[in-house]
């Protein structure tokens, strides 16, 4: 077993792969394709459930070709993008609409609702989570109020994150969804063992079109024959953010990581203790072994390398993310040039939906670069609030462990290091989202016996130390906190 490989099935936001490792950690191979969005009014966006489906199954026939047949994978490990929302058909298994992306803003009122009727405590209480639209319970609601075919589905209807509909898929009919993406629905306590009836309830989702809740590790079932060429054990489950940090080696607490990719995810171990936050972050499982539950804290910023696709695909100043690098450091600083990447509202520590973006400080001397380096920078600003929200809520940084995508830009790594004062530490190869679901899955089919066994599959770290001037580190901060208190008022 030893010379077999484990498959990663990864089900991004803007991409799906499938990714071959070795059981030492070297990365195979990689199949990848474009996923197509949706964004049929402001603020609402969408993926189809069955493209993500179709994607998945021609990524991993490739891989499987790669590895010499289905019986040269030891074992497949599922990562995915959290809290988009799938319904389909238990009796035919197609969807019954388009997914609702973690981005979708449209249940922001609904939310507003519960809100004001006195209900965020003890949702935040109860599943370490606030009220927002970004999780899935009201977006499980909205599918069923308002597509047709969701709400005529009755006891035909399963309802299910992004794992969960590949998992049916996968298997023919399995619904399960492990304890890291249920953590993010709303819908299951941070201490308890299966899906909440009362949240359930307040949110108007059935209980019976939710998938059973399983650990993060083991044997869940193995695929349908005929989609493989054979039947490959399914090992391995996480939410993309929760990969990521067992991918960098972040089991204990007192390590932090931030995934720079769609968005940035920071994510602090806090073992078997409970998080809570009196800074709006949010508690969060990490991963669940054997039945018992292991935590973290959690900072989540929504737009960051998304920000970079606008600039390119809307605004079209840069053809290709690489090249950011490059005009970030054609100039000497952003030229007084702020902006505020709210395109999708704002997320941790601000919490505010309703925010847009913006662009401040233009004058006739600014230009393309300034802009583009402005955008850089607010990946900074926003990590920073971050850092600030954690240490006052009792987790300080002392180093900061980088990965995604973004993160392969130095220009990045060396500005979140001067802006945070602290060491960045970037591993060679930032696919550790795909590295952590293959750590699971390598768990979960005996080849280690625990995640901490299975860490040999990490490679080694490039730092990053801070060099700017106190100085510069203050204005920066102060320009950010000026856009912020102005897009508070406007």
């Amino acid at each position: 077993m030893s010379e077999r490989h484990l498959l990663v099935l990864d089900a991004g936001t803007t991409s799906t792969r499938a990714m071959l490792y070795a059981p030492d950690g070297a990365r195979v191979a990689t199949a990848q394709a474009d996923l197509t969005q949706y964004y049929p009014r402001p603020g609402w966006v969408e993926h189809d459930a069955a493209e993500i489906w179709e994607q998945t199954l021609d990524c991993a026939r490739k891989m499987v070709a790669q590895a010499g047949g289905a019986d040269r994978i030891a074992a497949i490990g599922i990562t995915n993008q959290r809290e988009t929302v799938v319904a389909w058909s238990r009796r035919t298994g197609a969807p019954l609409a388009r997914a609702i992306v973690w981005q979708d803003r449209r249940t922001a009122d609904h939310c507003d609702r519960l809100q004001a009727a006195g209900h965020e405590a003890q949702i935040q209480q109860r599943t370490g989570l606030i009220l927002d639209p970004y999780f899935s319970a009201a977006k499980m609601r909205w599918l069923i109020d308002h597509a047709p075919e969701v709400a005529a589905a009755g006891p035909d209807l399963a309802l299910g994150t992004v794992e969960s509909w590949l998992m049916w898929k996968l298997t023919g009919g399995l619904h399960v969804s492990d304890a890291s993406n249920a953590s993010r629905t709303q819908l299951m306590k941070l201490d308890g063992q299966g899906w909440d009836a009362e949240l359930c309830a307040l949110f108007g989702v059935p209980q019976a079109a939710l998938p059973e809740i399983v650990d993060n590790a083991g044997l869940f079932g193995t695929t349908v024959a005929e989609l493989l060429g054979g039947r490959i054990a399914l090992c391995g489950l996480a939410g993309d953010q929760q990969a990521a940090t067992i991918g960098q080696g972040c089991l204990a607490a007192g390590s932090v990581k931030a995934t720079l990719g769609t968005g940035a995810f920071i994510l602090a171990p806090t073992g078997n203790a409970l998080p809570r936050s009196a800074h709006r972050l949010l508690g969060t499982v990490l991963c669940q072994m054997g039945g018992q539950r292991h935590y973290a804290l959690e900072g989540s910023v929504f737009v960051a390398g998304s920000l970079i696709q606008w600039l390119r695909d809307r605004l079209g100043l840069i053809a290709t993310a690489a090249e950011t690098d490059v005009i970030a450091r054609s100039v000497p600083d952003n030229g007084g040039v702020f902006l505020l990447p709210a395109l999708s509202g704002l997320g941790a520590p601000h919490w505010r939906p309703e925010a847009t973006g913006r662009i401040t400080g233009l004058t006739h001397g600014s230009g393309r670069a300034h802009i583009v380096r402005a955008a850089l920078e607010s990946i900074a600003h926003q990590v920073h609030d971050l850092a600030m929200a954690f240490a006052a809520d009792g987790a300080p940084w002392r180093a900061l462990r980088i990965d995604g995508g973004m993160s392969a830009n130095d220009w990045i790594a060396q500005d979140m290091a001067d802006m945070l004062g602290l060491p960045v530490e970037r591993p060679a190869d930032v696919e550790t989202t795909a590295r952590g679901a293959a750590m699971l899955a390598g768990v979960g089919v005996g080849l280690f016996p625990t995640l901490e066994a299975a860490a040999t599959m990490i490679p080694g770290r490039m730092r990053f130390d801070p060099t700017m001037m106190p100085a510069m580190r203050t204005q920066r901060l102060k320009g950010w906190r000026t856009l912020l208190d102005a897009a508070a008022v406007t």
